[in-house]
């Protein structure tokens, strides 16, 4: 009698054979049915990864896709019935896939969509009320040492490539002919209201956001995106995470770790 992980294994892996004891109800081929069920798993999984992967899956064209999809889909199986935000692994497995390198930017494509379909999901929280911010902000003293804790749909990707361009390319924003891939972007990811933005920030902009993300002071991440030396914007970018209602929480201290 196969086990639950015979029957897992099997069904992702073409090679393996129908596994032991199955029966079908009306006495047909259970071997052959198992097949038909297989192929379906695969199917479905594959099409769940061209719903959150639509840019990607633009890029490279459908058959190229679907081969790429199914290779990922064998190795890497969802670990929840929600397929929502099914392809965590994928970027990463996209990156390593030799057929794809020669285009270099589709991974961080991919990273992009899969940080918009986490945002989609993400939770509801209210942002930091306008009176406490400006308390806040008007205690110089305090400001260095002051955390902050930003929305739960927000992320950072810095990548070497135009992943914002070549994504907005594809909504109808831009001439896609005009994107020159070589060229490094970062992107700000974040859910306002109901609807998720992409929006391209200066790099040291996105030092000081993922810095803010990971519970470093006002003080130490400023001078993090200062250290980058590009110019770094500190009123534009608290004006940028104000505007978005990204600022959710403040907690003040005085000192600086």
């Amino acid at each position: 009698m196969s086990t639950r992980h015979d029957f897992a294994r099997a069904l992702l892996d073409p090679e393996l054979p129908c596994p032991a004891g199955l029966v079908a109800w009306n006495g047909s081929n259970p071997a052959r049915r198992f097949q038909v069920y297989r192929n379906n798993v695969l199917v479905a999984l594959v099409d769940a990864l061209a719903s959150n992967f639509v840019v990607t899956h633009e890029l490279v064209g459908e058959a190229f896709f679907r081969a790429m999809a199914a290779v990922h889909v064998r190795a890497h199986p969802p670990r929840s019935p929600v397929l929502a935000c099914y392809g965590a692994d994928f970027p990463a497995f996209i990156a390593s896939f030799i057929p794809a390198a020669g285009l270099p930017y589709l991974a961080d494509v991919a990273r992009l969509e899969y940080l918009r379909a986490v945002a989609c999901h993400a939770a509801d929280v209210s942002p930091v009320g306008e009176g406490a911010l400006a308390a806040q902000l008007a205690d110089e003293g305090g400001l260095p040492g002051l955390r902050f804790a930003l929305h739960p749909s927000l992320a950072v990707l810095p990548s070497r490539f135009a992943v914002v361009s070549l994504w907005a390319a594809h909504q109808g924003v831009g001439d896609l002919a005009a994107v020159v891939p070589d060229v490094a972007e970062t992107a700000l990811v974040l859910r306002t209201g109901l609807e998720v933005e992409v929006i391209e920030i200066p790099p040291a902009s996105g030092v000081f956001i993922a810095a803010l993300q990971s519970g470093r002071p006002l003080g130490r991440a400023a001078e993090e995106a200062t250290a980058l030396g590009a110019g770094f914007d500190l009123a534009a970018t608290l004006g940028l995470l104000l505007q978005k209602s990204a600022i959710t929480t403040l907690h003040p201290s005085r000192s600086t770790p």
